[in-house]
């Protein structure tokens, strides 16, 4: 008798756990729309098979955080090619790539921001607010009363947000910022990995053989393709490893600006996350605020090929 009063316990234990995860995996509607509308507008994505191949390879295994080695199940890089031409001729990816060599690696370490880094910040922001994609994203911020219609007060709005520096370890200066962390990466006391994810930084620190990817992250029954446009990889990066990161993949900087941007403005918790539909992709979008500026913003891939429809 007592067996089946537990047993019928767990049933109802386990339906109310699988309701409250179902609940849980409810897509944004609104932010679905308007991600889906700047994902068609980004020309400037690039497509896999033809300005760039990757090589996926083996699944990794578990590490945990914090660790300094993991089994390599890629004897290969990720990128096995990319058009750079291509890459240089987009003046957004042009201006985006002179930001990557503008940080201090380690946290705890101030940065030091010269007049031409501020230069750069404001070119590649001027390059971005140019393009479809971030001309969008501004007028649904505008509509949902969360920037000035005004260019300039747009664009300090997008500074301070991403390139305001402050103190992510409580030691020493001002060491961090949004974009930094997000599309450069960072590491933590000489332990840990943080950020880095964006697809043309893990190339070119591949390139330099900086970075060793060490194989994707997927469920069993969610295999990702070779002309996926997000993926959950692990690597290391001088000497440590990241157990699991994720990233767009081909994607255009300002295509990732904007929907971290939006995320973040139509928000106030510390931590948002909103589950979108986006091509044949469902993702959980993250974004972690620090104070009025970005923490970290990234991808987390859900399903890919239109498994969850």
């Amino acid at each position: 008798m007592r067996k089946g009063y537990d047993f019928g316990w767990i049933l109802v234990l386990s339906a109310l756990f699988s309701f409250s995860d179902a609940s849980s995996q409810t897509v944004n509607q609104e932010l679905s729309n308007i991600f889906t509308e700047l994902w068609k507008l980004d020309v400037n994505r690039l497509k896999p098979g033809t300005h760039y191949n990757i090589s996926l390879q083996g699944k990794a295994g578990y590490i945990p955080q914090g660790s300094t080695s993991a089994v390599d199940h890629a004897s290969s890089p990720l990128f096995s090619s990319v058009d750079e031409v291509k890459l240089n001729s987009i003046i957004t990816y042009a201006r985006f790539i002179k930001l990557l060599d503008n940080y201090e690696r380690s946290t705890g370490v101030a940065e030091r921001v010269t007049a031409e880094e501020v230069t750069e910040n404001n070119s590649f922001l001027d390059a971005i607010l140019e393009t479809a994609v971030m001309k969008r994203a501004h007028r649904y911020l505008i509509g949902t009363g969360k920037s000035r219609s005004d260019l300039r007060q747009f664009k300090s709005q997008l500074y301070y947000m991403w390139f305001r520096l402050y103190h992510r370890d409580r030691n020493g200066g001002e060491d961090s910022s949004g974009f930094e962390h997000v599309f450069v990466g960072e590491t933590k006391f000489g332990r840990e990995i943080m950020g880095l994810h964006n697809w043309v930084q893990f190339y070119l620190q591949e390139k330099q053989e900086l970075l060793d990817y060490k194989g994707y992250k997927a469920r069993d029954n969610d295999v990702p393709d070779e002309d996926d446009h997000v993926l959950n990889v692990q690597f290391s990066w001088h000497g440590l490893v990241k157990p699991v990161a994720s990233a767009f993949i081909g994607v255009s900087p300002e295509f990732e600006m904007a929907i971290f941007t939006i995320l973040f403005l139509t928000s106030t918790e510390k931590t948002t996350t909103a589950i979108v539909n986006l091509d044949e992709y469902q993702l959980e979008m993250v974004v972690h605020r620090h104070g009025r500026s970005i923490g970290t913003a990234y991808p987390k891939m859900l399903s890919s090929n239109n498994r969850h429809l």
